[in-house]
């Protein structure tokens, strides 16, 4: 999961919900001061939501841009049914089409283009809505895509067993005890970092307000999304690949290999892993918005 560095909102940052005719989906809405020179949507991913991207809000609104940055439905504060199948990769393609659409009526004036991202599991979410637009019935509504730390198929070993050892237990454990199971885990794996009580705090609220039936979902997905880049690719939309120098989910060279067939531009972030929107916002705000202006 992502780890925002903090979680006060900036002055042009407000909480909303986004309403659509799939339902009301929480999200932060950052605006800049002048008319926008495009708008972002941002899609977070397995575990994470709209705070992902929290440090990113003010550089991107500097440069110009509307962001609105939503909760996945069975994410923290949007919540949904315990019903396994409202959290496919349809479903949840589907519901970011009716936020896209949202989206483009929030305000009166002109927002200039949308730009979709996808970090890590939402970079499926994105690939799968782009997958299902095409053709006069259903323009593609949005003008480019960004895929943030993901891959072109299942995630790499070692997250896929995490993955799949999650799913087993959720039947038969509450997420309280399986936040402290992870605890545990993370400790005798020598994970030393001591986080500051507020942002601790938020971690475990967010685990908490997770549907189960989401997190069984998405994290099966994760061990069999099947490599559809080639599909992604016939769409020919503008696209940028970004991650971090590392990254622990799919490999920096999978996902370098991933834009070159996509014919996209590749951006690697120094000093980041698989969060750059977390860890490293400032670099990855300029290469967000040196790209989005580049499309523009």
């Amino acid at each position: 999961m992502s780890t925002p560095p903090f979680l006060t909102l900036p002055a042009s940052a407000r909480s909303i919900r986004l309403a659509t005719p799939r339902g009301e989906f929480a999200a932060l809405h950052s605006l800049p001061s002048g008319p926008p020179q495009g708008t972002a949507l941002l899609v977070p991913g397995f575990t994470g939501s709209k705070e992902d991207f929290i440090a990113l809000l003010e550089p991107l609104t500097a440069a110009g841009f509307q962001v609105v940055a939503v909760d996945q439905r069975g994410q923290y504060e949007t919540g949904g049914p315990a019903d396994p199948a409202a959290y496919g990769l349809e479903p949840l393609a589907l519901d970011l089409l009716a936020m896209s659409e949202a989206v483009a009526g929030l305000l009166p004036m002109a927002t200039g283009p949308l730009h979709l991202l996808g970090h890590s599991f939402g970079g499926y979410v994105v690939r799968e809505a782009v997958l299902r637009c095409g053709g006069a019935a259903a323009p593609v509504p949005w003008s480019s895509l960004t895929l943030m730390s993901t891959g072109p198929g299942a995630v790499a070993d070692g997250e896929a067993k995490r993955a799949e050892l999650l799913v087993s237990v959720l039947p038969v454990m509450d997420l309280q005890a399986i936040w402290e199971a992870m605890q545990e885990m993370d400790r005798e794996a020598g994970d030393q970092r001591q986080l500051p009580p507020e942002i601790a705090d938020f971690l475990h609220r967010r685990w908490l307000a997770n549907v189960p039936e989401a997190l069984a979902a998405m994290g099966r997905q994760l061990t069999v999304e099947p490599d559809r880049v080639d599909a992604l690719a016939a769409a020919a939309l503008p696209t940028l690949v970004l991650s971090g120098e590392q990254d622990y989910a799919w490999p920096v060279t999978e996902q370098s290999a991933m834009a070159g067939r996509l014919g996209a531009r590749c951006v690697l972030v120094p000093g980041a892993g698989h969060s750059p929107n977390a860890e490293q916002p400032e670099t990855t705000a300029a290469a967000l918005t040196d790209f989005w202006l580049s499309v523009t």
